[in-house]
């Protein structure tokens, strides 16, 4: 058995993360340490939360006490940090939280890993540690880091750290970095979701800018096969890309779920866009398909109507979370979420 300490396992990610291994692996005991704050929903986890190889724990990474218990009592021998604070527009409004959940609460995982000799640590990052791209290119494993906003420098400052205590620990650390993602449990804020349930709603859906901001789109599924491959294949100290090749401007996206839910284009109100907002993403994952056999196994086109299909037919679980979070839903649903 591999217990594995998953953190931030009710978000969206690690949500869909732990339903999938639970539902396909016998071999692997989870505990989910999650701090449920506004983004974490155990609502994600109905079918597998009396699942024997799952526990769930309450708690925030950053309190090493607990950590360190929870490493002792299970036994733990791998961990995938998911945990973060992670919409750029909430790290822009206020930076604090993001240093101390996404640089300090990955410090106190590194410790406690290197203090119980764990047998990999996989950090879950972000493209956006590489900053912006102009009109061509891609970025590679070894493009530099080049941070554009409070959430983004977080994540490249918890990748530093997890690749300084590879280094000078021997600390088993392997770092993904994964392109935007979309599919069920995405908290209403970002993009997808949010202009989803506005149109449903005949709301208007808010676009940053002139709306050609483009960004590299994978299904979470796709994603978290990935994050699975590496968990069990990828090389110690190393970093890999994770992308589906699925470049589209945000005014796309929109469109296309407006003509998908039949609603006219005129819901479309283009707002001042946001401070700092990156141009382009792209992701080069041929690093990870060359050396982990991974591939993304979804088209576009088909995840994106499972998406929109599964919204519309699990209106209950939205509506709970806007009622929950009326007022952050409101002040920040006049941006268009492309992260």
């Amino acid at each position: 058995m591999k217990n594995i300490l998953v953190t931030g396992g009710a978000g969206f990610i690690g949500s869909n993360f732990i339903n999938h291994i639970l539902k396909n692996r016998s071999d692997i005991f989870i505990v989910n340490l999650d701090k449920l704050t506004y983004a974490g929903n155990l609502n994600n986890l109905k079918d597998v939360e009396n699942h024997q190889n799952y526990f769930f724990v309450k708690g925030d990474i950053v309190n090493d006490e607990l950590v360190n218990y929870l490493f002792q009592k299970y036994e733990i021998t791998h961990v995938i940090n998911f945990a973060a604070e992670s919409h750029v527009d909430r790290s822009i409004l206020g930076s604090e939280v993001f240093f101390r959940t996404n640089v300090l609460g990955t410090n106190v995982l590194l410790e406690n890993a290197k203090r119980f000799g764990v047998e990999k640590f996989v950090q879950i990052s972000t493209d956006e540690v590489y900053g912006s791209l102009g009109p061509v290119g891609e970025f590679e494993e070894t493009t530099p880091l080049q941070p554009n906003s409070p959430y983004a420098a977080s994540k490249a400052a918890a990748d530093m750290m997890a690749l300084a205590f590879y280094h000078t620990y021997h600390v088993p650390v392997v770092i993904t970095r994964c392109s935007n993602n979309y599919g069920l449990y995405q908290f209403p804020e970002k993009l997808i979701p949010l202009m989803i349930i506005n149109a449903m709603n005949n709301k208007k859906l808010p676009v940053y800018g002139d709306g050609l901001n483009v960004r590299d789109w994978i299904y979470v599924i796709d994603h978290n096969k990935a994050v699975e491959m590496v968990l069990e294949k990828g090389k110690v100290g190393e970093v890999y890309n994770i992308g589906a090749s699925t470049e589209k401007p945000n005014i796309e996206i929109v469109k296309l779920i407006l003509k998908q839910l039949g609603k006219s284009d005129k819901l479309i109100e283009y707002v001042k866009d946001r401070p700092g907002h990156d141009r382009r993403y792209a992701i080069n994952s041929s690093k990870i398909k060359n050396e982990l056999a991974w591939q993304p196994q979804y088209s576009f086109e088909s995840a994106i109507k499972n998406t929109i299909n599964w919204y519309l037919e699990n209106e209950n679980w939205w509506k709970e979370i806007i009622s929950g979070d009326y007022q952050n839903y409101y002040k920040l649903q006049y941006s268009s979420r492309s992260n």
